[in-house]
């Protein structure tokens, strides 16, 4: 991986994988990132709003645990961001089964980027709220079995949490690994999109994948990070200086997720494509940020897990 996208990745995560155990038979009919990542919020509303959800007269906003934690601000405002984006966490759950019976598993992750890594305790704390509450259309409850690092460690054993295992990744050593994984196993010069992908190239929704879209929402997307963390740097030549593959053959098929907000009190439908495209030969630089977009996601809605992939 050359130096200058080696430089380019140094943007902070942790990836954090939670299982819980449902106390009650659970029905679904929604995208399960969705309910968590409005579950999530609503909870640390519930735990932490003193202006009965007034957020734009409040006069604690600047210290508000809610807007640092579900809205986070940037260090430096990219141009094209509107106020309340979010930055700062990406929640991934690809269980889309609808029912799920009293103590069985569910799996999901939350991945928390730059400044909100400080507030793990926050989201730690909304995950076990709702299990109290419960979630899906029967409000089923369940308990917090496990939160693991990425290598597999426990973070949460019992009530004890262990902050020593509770470690903070650069995305370029990601990257490397994931190089170092593909060299070894193979690359089959594919791109399977897990979660819709909702992106907007040349002032249109993406109706099929294109490569130079991909590309440039990652360089987005990273640029995006380095506001966050302060570090704005320009990006955009970086496409210049990289040879992009040929798209040879996909398979695509339209997903719509409805969503309704409790902050807003809005209902809408989430848009985008899931599938698998096939690339002609992958050179590694562009390989490179190919595998950060892992971790990153790209394209809209990524907070509710959108915009997820897995190069093969």
């Amino acid at each position: 991986m050359r130096e200058d996208i080696k430089e380019l990745l140094q943007i902070r995560y942790v990836k954090l994988h939670f299982v819980v155990q449902f106390l009650e038979d659970a029905v679904f009919t929604k995208d399960k990132a969705n309910l968590l990542r409005g579950g999530m919020g609503e909870m640390l509303l519930r735990a932490n709003c003193i202006r009965n959800r007034e957020c734009t007269s409040c006069d604690f906003e600047s210290e508000c645990i809610v807007q640092r934690t579900m809205y986070s601000k940037y260090e430096q405002q990219p141009e094209f961001v509107t106020k309340g984006d979010s930055i700062g966490y990406v929640i991934e759950c690809e269980n889309y089964e609808k029912f799920l019976k009293e103590g069985s598993v569910l799996k999901f992750n939350l991945i928390l980027f730059g400044k909100t890594i400080v507030y793990f305790n926050q989201y730690l704390q909304a995950f076990y709220a709702l299990g109290l509450e419960g979630i899906g259309e029967n409000k089923a409850r369940y308990q917090i079995l496990a939160v693991k690092n990425s290598k597999n460690e426990d973070i949460l054993i019992g009530n004890q949490v262990l902050m020593s295992n509770y470690e903070v990744q650069m995305l370029s050593d990601y990257v490397e690994y994931r190089l170092a994984q593909l060299k070894e196993y193979g690359l089959e010069q594919k791109i399977r999109f897990k979660t819709p992908l909702a992106l907007k190239y040349q002032g249109k929704l993406l109706e099929e994948f294109d490569i130079q879209a991909i590309a440039t929402a990652i360089m987005r997307r990273i640029y995006m990070f380095l506001c966050y963390e302060g570090k704005r740097k320009e990006v955009s030549f970086f496409l210049d200086t990289l040879e992009l593959p040929s798209i040879i053959e996909q398979y695509h098929t339209e997903i719509n997720v409805p969503r309704v907000s409790t902050r807003h009190h809005q209902r809408m439908i989430f848009k985008g494509i899931k599938g698998t495209a096939f690339l002609e030969q992958l050179e590694e630089d562009f390989l490179a940020l190919l595998l950060a977009g892992e971790i990153i996601h790209i394209g809209s809605n990524t907070s509710f897990g959108f915009g997820r992939y897995r190069v093969f």
